[in-house]
């Protein structure tokens, strides 16, 4: 990282109430000295220590000429007090793309250099205001798409992800160190250490985060959820019941729908994408064929899939030529797991289901009612649990911790596994020194330049 002062613009581009330029560097007092005149008295505002955490209304303008770009406030943040643990210039510009692009513009002549993608971000990392953990929770901050990931996301951005680690980083540190003694001073008398102990408490800290991290998966990247069966059968009144709304249009006509509607939800926290899919049957009407073949790819694709029935009738070939379709597609791997949702239970009349239900024997049933309600709950629940969302701590990891997680908990497997077999201390160390570094590559310890960059680059500018 050079010393350069940099700039961006820090909020979403297009029209809004306000736009933020933001400087982070040695230099962002001075710079902004040579771009803002105070609406008062027309001079640059005297920014020092004694003057930090103030906000300074005046006109942003162009060092070239002195033209007014915009009216702004300046917020000022001496260092370390700051995001990024540098001093700190923020401009509130109008919401409009010209005003901000303009005094972007300005702040770049004036002796800035343009920001990288999330360069402020990286910096407040490398200047020890974040660790990794906490650097990458700000990617899960902005990105949440529901307010349980959200809160993950800030319970990360707070120090939970490293917090969770800590317990599995102290047990390998003192196990090295202890193993380090050993080798180092044979002869000397080293205090006893329980290696035991330490390899299972640096494992189930490990392995709670990494059984979390499916959870943690599915409130960061959501899932499609498969609304499946035969025409008719309360599919689109299934998926308005769970909206709240009137999205797909609902007529006793069989084959009402002919293509995948899709819509998401919040589902316990997780950001879920229900399918509502043509009734799958024979057919020869070529427009509902295609429909039919687009219901079937959407079940490949999806994490999970409802098959619903209509309660009030007994099952009928279509039905359980869909029921078999499922255990075909979950044998040969491509199928989701499935929520049995028995529709109309709202009606005094209910059909025998058993002849369906015994095709999916292991499948949770359910029984809904999509006009009154009842049982939508029940099934939100059991798709919750269907997915594995219902962990009581999901660990909001992305790929490269999970990879990197995994091999440490691998390493500190074997080194167990060697301690059993009474391997020599010297085997074991070099599992554990390789489970150390593993855990420093998440938290920050250990981590070289490529990973940041590859990491960060992710980040928009500004950020």
């Amino acid at each position: 990282m050079d010393n350069a002062t940099i700039a961006a613009i820090a909020t979403p581009p297009g029209a809004g109430g306000i736009g933020v330029v933001r400087l982070s560097g040695d230099e962002a007092a001075a710079i902004a000295g040579r771009v803002f005149r105070l609406a008062r008295t027309g001079r640059a505002p005297r920014l020092g220590p004694n003057a930090s955490h103030r906000l300074f209304y005046g006109r942003v303008v162009d060092p070239e000429g002195g033209a007014a770009v915009d009216e702004a406030l300046l917020a000022w943040m001496a260092a370390p007090r700051t995001y990024t643990r540098e001093d700190t210039v923020e401009f509130s510009c109008h919401g409009g793309p010209v005003p901000v692009r303009e005094t972007l513009r300005v702040v770049l002549a004036a002796g800035a250099r343009a920001a990288e993608p999330g360069e402020f971000t990286l910096r407040a990392f490398l200047n020890g205001r974040l660790d990794l953990t906490q650097a990458e929770a700000v990617l899960n901050v902005v990105g949440a798409r529901t307010a349980e990931g959200l809160r993950l996301a800030v319970a990360d951005l707070a120090g939970d992800l490293g917090r969770r680690l800590g317990p599995a980083r102290d047990a390998l540190v003192g196990l090295l160190a202890f193993f380090d003694a050993a080798a180092d001073f044979p002869d000397d008398e080293i205090p006893t250490f329980d290696v035991v102990a330490g390899l299972a408490e640096a494992e189930g800290a490990l392995a709670d985060v990494v059984v979390g991290s499916k959870a943690g998966m599915l409130f960061r990247e959501g899932a499609q959820v498969a609304l499946i069966g035969r025409p008719n059968v309360g599919k689109s009144s299934l998926l308005n019941a769970l909206l709240r709304t009137e999205r797909a249009i609902v007529t006793p006509i069989a084959g009402t729908t002919r293509d995948v509607v899709a819509e998401t939800i919040a589902l316990g926290g997780v950001p879920v994408t229900l399918l509502d899919t043509a009734g799958i049957a024979e057919t020869d009407d070529p427009v509902e064929l295609l429909g039919v073949e687009r219901s079937r790819r959407a079940l490949i694709a999806a994490a999970a899939a409802v098959f619903v029935l209509d309660g009030s009738v007994a099952p009928g070939p279509n039905d359980l030529a869909v029921a078999r379709a499922l255990v075909e597609r979950t044998l040969d791997g491509g199928s989701p797991p499935v929520v049995i949702a028995v529709n109309k239970a709202d009606l005094p009349d209910r059909a025998d289901q058993s002849s369906a239900l015994a095709v999916l024997p292991r499948s949770p049933v359910v029984s809904v009612s999509c006009r009154t309600g009842d049982g939508l709950t029940d099934l939100e629940r059991a798709l919750s649990a269907l997915l594995g969302a219902d962990v009581a701590q999901p660990a909001l990891i992305t790929a490269r911790q999970h990879a990197a997680l995994d091999r440490a908990l691998a390493h500190v497997r074997d080194a167990a596994l060697a301690r059993a077999a009474g391997y020599p201390i010297d085997l074991l160390a070099t599992d554990v020194r390789a489970a150390l570094r593993a855990v420093g590559s998440v938290t920050g310890e250990a981590v070289d330049e490529a990973v940041l960059t590859e990491i960060f680059s992710r980040f928009c500018i500004g950020k």
